[in-house]
């Protein structure tokens, strides 16, 4: 009878030790897989100048890119080619001609976008296929495909000016983009617009990225910038910018680079258009991409039509983020825990703060009687607290308990006190609490009790 097999190292041969992962690795995946998940299968244009494909950096922006086509985002990348124009433009001894700001594209000019362009797609086709293998890519085929996708009309006489082939977007082939897309293919996208008499035209990049994601509805818009992030007085990042917000920054700063204007513009003519969200991230952060898309707080600049957080009812769809958002509370005794099951049946009773998708924090309303009723679970993700949401969701259950006739809060707390007293809530008694509540009161955990009378 043979031995039973075991596990030992051969006599002589180096052995392999691997360390544990660092718990704040750990940590950001656990706060990625809401995000993996929420992105997942979603339509995402991504667009990148010229002068990233310049720099040392570009293949690993390749890696990220082709990251989150293995993650099952549906990518489109847009690509400029203004730096590689200009130095073709060079080589054959010519000079760029600009009028207002946009580029005078003759014939010779025509021939060197056309060269720019082509050399930049076969890089980037390059570099995406040699993603293929690395860690993080799923070791999956990557398949890019490229093609004459959006039609155009030439920009023609503008204040004397003629701009030959220089033009603009007339409209967007969303079926061949789509079938790409759904064929698992990373759609590319270049800077050329064909007229349906075979003509050539010269296109922005911007403009073509903004009207692609306009006509595939795409659910986000990305702006990997050269020129930095958007930063308010106090030179922190502007994490989040409503359309109005957009357009008053637009109108009251003077000095934001023409760059960054432009990408706020543009937010702001596909916010209008569309329920999308559109980022603006600085593409010398490394993994900046990534970090933006798969984090709480991310890195750049969101723009979208309306508040990125919302707070609104709960539904039975909500239970799992709800569930997530105590347990943690839960396992402290800050809060009473509650099973899933509970939650399922009592979702009603909830309101969530939901930020693009993640609940961030919620709270219950349990009514009983006529005129009293008790806030319970007010919880916040612990990423959120000190910013005044706690206010908020407190708010937002005294007016429901007003809207509902409640004319008594209490609440049971055992860490909570001070916060709550701050607030207008004042010491009660178990015998405060309504016959029903105080049947149910848990003698071992003994919670305070705190009481605020309502104004009609």
């Amino acid at each position: 009878m043979n031995p039973p097999a075991t596990a030992s190292a051969t006599p002589g041969a180096p052995s392999e030790t691997r360390a544990a992962p660092h718990p704040s690795e750990l940590d950001w995946f656990r706060g990625a897989v809401p995000y993996i998940a929420a992105h997942r299968g979603r339509t995402m244009v991504i667009a990148l100048a010229g002068e990233a494909a310049l720099a040392p950096e570009f293949p690993e922006l390749m890696r990220d890119i082709a990251k989150l086509h293995a993650l099952g985002v549906r990518v489109v990348l847009v690509y400029g080619v203004r730096p590689q124009i200009e130095a073709r433009l060079a080589e054959r001894g010519l000079t760029p001609q600009y009028a207002e700001g946009l580029r005078v594209t003759d014939a010779p000019a025509l021939e060197a976008v056309l060269d720019a362009v082509g050399r930049l797609r076969l890089q980037i086709e390059g570099l995406l296929s040699r993603s293929l293998g690395q860690p993080g890519t799923g070791n999956a085929r990557l398949r890019v495909a490229s093609g004459n996708f959006v039609t155009a009309r030439p920009l023609g006489v503008r204040g004397g000016v003629d701009f030959h082939y220089t033009g603009e977007v007339r409209g967007v082939d969303t079926e061949a983009l789509r079938n790409l897309l759904d064929r698992e293919q990373v759609a590319l996208v270049s800077p050329l617009g064909y007229s349906p008499t075979g003509e050539v035209f010269n296109l922005s990049g911007e403009d073509v990225a903004t009207q692609v994601a306009i006509a595939l509805n795409a659910d986000k818009l990305i702006f990997l910038t050269e020129a930095g992030v958007l930063r308010d007085p106090q030179h922190g990042v502007l994490g989040q910018l409503t359309v109005p917000a957009a357009e008053r920054l637009l109108a009251e700063s003077d000095d934001l680079p023409e760059e960054l204007a432009n990408h706020l513009k543009s937010a702001i003519d596909a916010c209008r258009q569309r329920e999308m969200r559109v980022h603006l991230v600085d593409r010398h952060d490394d993994g900046g991409l990534l970090i933006e898309l798969f984090t709480r707080q991310g890195i750049g600049t969101l723009v979208s039509r309306e508040p990125l957080e919302r707070l609104r009812q709960a539904t039975i769809d909500d239970v799992g983020g709800i569930h997530a958002l105590l347990q943690p509370l839960e396992a402290e005794g800050i809060l009473v825990h509650r099973a899933r099951e509970h939650l399922e049946l009592e979702i009603e009773r909830f309101q969530v703060l939901d930020a693009d998708g993640l609940i961030i924090g919620t709270a219950a309303l349990y009514p009983f009687g006529e005129e009293a009723a008790e806030i319970a679970c007010l919880a916040l993700h612990a990423d959120y607290r000190g910013s005044g949401r706690g206010d908020r969701l407190l708010a937002a259950m005294e007016s429901l308990a007003r809207e509902q006739g409640a004319r008594q809060l209490f609440v049971l707390t055992t860490r909570t006190a001070q916060w709550f007293q701050e607030r207008g809530y004042t010491t009660g008694r178990v015998d405060d609490l309504p016959p029903e509540r105080r049947a149910h009161y848990n003698q071992a955990r003994n919670s305070r009790v705190y009481t605020k009378r309502l104004q009609p």
